[in-house]
C-alpha cells in the first residue's frame, strides 16, 4: 500500500513543477512536488536562468564602469574585478530564490517529497531519497523533469576544462581564451559574461548564423553588434573532439560541409549546442508513456499523455525550453486536473536573450511567414531615433513589427535593443488579444521612454513613423 495518497504528484521542482504544484493546491487539491536537488526550483534557479542573469547585470556593470562611464563625465579611477565578490551576489541571489519557493510550498500546504521519483505503477510514483524509498498514491501525476545539456560527441564535459553551462557560472578565474560550442541563447549569453570580464571568446557554430530560430535580421545584427564587442565567431563549423591539455584544451574543428581541420588552443571551452528532455529513469517505458524520437513525452492539447491520469508540461514535451512557458504549462495543467477549461496562445510566448543589447521576440519570424506563403507588411524604428536611447546612451537594435497585410492584426514583433525583455510583453499581450499595429499605433506612449519605438515601428508598418 501507499505510504500515502495524493491528488496530484508532480515530478520535478523546477519552474513548470513548482507552478503546478502551487496553482494545484490553490485550487484545493492534495498536492506533493517531488525534487532530487538539495533547494528548489530545478535548472532555472539553481543553474540557469536566475545565476546567469546575476552574472549577465554585474559584468555589464563592470563593463560599463571601466568602458563607458567616463565618457559620460563619470570618472572612477582604477575599476578592478572582485571576482569572489561576484560570484557571491550570485550564490545569493540563488539561495533567495529557491528559499522563496519553499516558502510558497509551506505557504500552500505542498510536500516536498526530497529524492528522485518515478512512476512504480499505476497512479503511484516511488521516491528514492537519502532516507530510503517510498511509494505514494496519485489520482493525477505530472511529468515536469524539464532538461538537461546536450552532449557532443568527442567533447566530454568535466566541468574543469570543458565545461556545460553550470560549470560557466562557476569558473575561479577568467579565462584568457573561452571558446563557446552553440551560438545560440545561452553561448552568447554566457560568452557576453566572460568577454566583459576579460576573456578572448570565440564562438563556433556549426550553422551560419547565430541565434537560429530567431529573425534572420535579428541574427545578423546582433553578430555584428556582439563582434563589435570583441566575441569572434566561427560560423559554418564543427567541432570534431576535444583534448584536454597541460596549458587547457585543443578543439580540433573543421568546416561544417566538411574540408581541412584545425586545432583552436582554449583555456576553457564551453559546449552550449542545446539541451535535451530529461526523461531517464523515470519508469515512462514500463507506465506505458509514450515518447517520440527526440525522447519528448507525447501529449494531446490539455497536456494528457496517453495513459490515463498521467500528464506532462514544459522542457520535456514538444515547444520552446522556456521556463516561463513551462510555467503557463503548470498553470493549465492543474487547472485541467480540477476540471477547469485551459488554453495556452503558444504565438504569444516571448523569447528573450540577456545579452547587450537584449533580444526579444514574440509571434512569427519574417521567414515563418514566408514559407508559409502568409502576405505581410513589416514596420521598423532603429533605436538611434529614440530620444531615450540616446540619452541613455544605448543606440543599438530596432524594434520590428510584423502585421497581416490585409487584416493588419500583429503576427510577429522582433526587437534587439536595451531592455528589449521588458519591452516586449506589450507586443506579447497585442497578440494575445488580437490587436492589429494601428491598435499599438494609436496607443499613446510616455515620452520620453524607449516604448516609443515600439509605437513608431508600429506606425511604420502603414508607412508613417513620425520620427524618422
Amino acid at each position: 500500500m501507499p505510504d500515502k495518497n495524493y491528488d496530484v504528484v508532480v515530478i520535478g521542482g523546477g519552474p513548470g513543477g513548482y507552478v503546478a504544484a502551487i496553482r494545484a493546491a490553490q485550487l484545493g487539491l492534495k498536492t506533493a512536488c517531488v525534487e532530487m536537488r538539495a533547494t528548489l526550483g530545478g535548472t532555472c534557479l539553481n543553474v540557469g536562468c536566475i545565476p546567469s542573469k546575476a552574472l549577465l547585470s554585474t559584468s555589464e556593470k563592470f563593463s560599463e564602469a571601466k568602458h563607458d562611464l567616463p565618457k559620460l563625465g563619470v570618472k572612477l579611477g582604477s575599476v578592478e574585478l572582485d571576482l569572489p565578490a561576484m560570484m557571491a551576489h550570485k550564490s545569493k541571489v540563488v539561495k533567495e530564490n529557491t528559499a522563496g519557493i519553499e516558502f510558497l510550498f509551506k505557504k500552500n500546504k505542498i510536500d516536498w517529497l526530497k529524492g528522485r521519483g518515478r512512476i512504480s505503477g499505476p497512479g503511484e510514483v516511488t521516491v528514492e531519497g537519502d532516507g530510503g524509498a517510498q511509494t505514494v498514491g496519485a489520482k493525477n501525476i505530472v511529468i515536469a523533469t524539464g532538461s538537461d545539456v546536450m552532449p557532443l560527441k568527442g567533447v566530454e564535459i568535466d566541468e574543469r576544462r570543458i565545461v556545460s553551462s553550470t560549470g560557466a557560472l562557476e569558473l575561479d578565474r577568467v579565462p584568457d581564451h573561452l571558446v563557446v560550442i552553440g551560438g545560440g541563447v545561452i553561448g552568447l549569453e554566457m560568452g557576453s559574461v566572460w568577454s566583459r570580464l576579460g576573456s578572448k571568446v570565440t564562438v563556433v557554430e556549426f550553422l551560419d548564423r547565430v541565434l537560429p530560430g530567431m529573425d534572420g535580421e535579428v541574427s545578423k545584427n546582433m553578430q555584428r553588434i556582439l563582434k563589435k564587442q570583441g566575441l569572434e565567431f566561427r560560423l559554418s563549423t564543427k567541432v570534431t573532439s576535444a583534448r584536454v591539455t597541460n596549458a587547457g584544451v585543443a578543439l580540433t574543428v573543421e568546416p561544417a560541409k566538411g574540408g581541412e581541420a584545425e586545432t583552436i588552443e582554449a583555456d576553457v571551452v564551453l559546449v552550449a549546442i542545446g539541451r535535451r528532455p530529461y526523461t531517464a529513469d523515470l519508469g515512462l517505458e514500463a507506465a506505458g508513456v509514450e515518447t517520440d524520437e527526440r525522447g519528448r513525452v507525447r501529449i494531446d492539447g490539455h497536456w494528457r499523455t496517453n495513459v490515463p491520469g498521467v500528464y506532462a508540461i514544459g522542457d520535456v514535451v514538444e515547444g520552446a525550453m522556456l521556463a516561463h512557458k513551462a510555467e503557463e504549462e503548470g498553470v493549465a495543467v492543474a487547472e485541467v486536473i480540477a476540471g477547469q477549461s485551459a488554453h495556452i496562445n503558444y504565438d504569444a510566448i516571448p523569447n528573450v536573450v540577456y545579452t547587450h543589447p537584449e533580444v526579444a521576440s514574440v509571434g512569427r519570424t519574417e521567414e515563418q511567414l514566408k514559407a508559409d506563403g502568409v502576405e505581410y507588411k513589416a514596420g521598423k524604428f532603429p533605436f538611434s531615433a529614440n530620444g531615450r536611447a540616446r540619452a541613455i546612451a544605448s543606440t543599438d537594435g530596432f524594434v520590428k513589427v510584423l502585421a497581416d497585410k490585409a487584416s493588419d492584426r500583429v503576427l510577429g514583433v522582433h526587437i534587439v535593443g536595451p531592455f528589449a525583455g521588458e519591452l516586449i510583453a506589450e507586443l506579447a499581450l497585442a497578440i494575445e488579444f488580437g490587436a492589429s499595429a494601428e491598435d499599438i499605433a494609436r496607443t499613446s506612449h510616455a515620452h520620453p521612454t524607449l516604448t516609443e519605438a515600439v509605437k513608431e515601428a508600429a506606425l511604420a508598418v502603414d508607412g508613417r513613423p513620425l520620427h524618422i
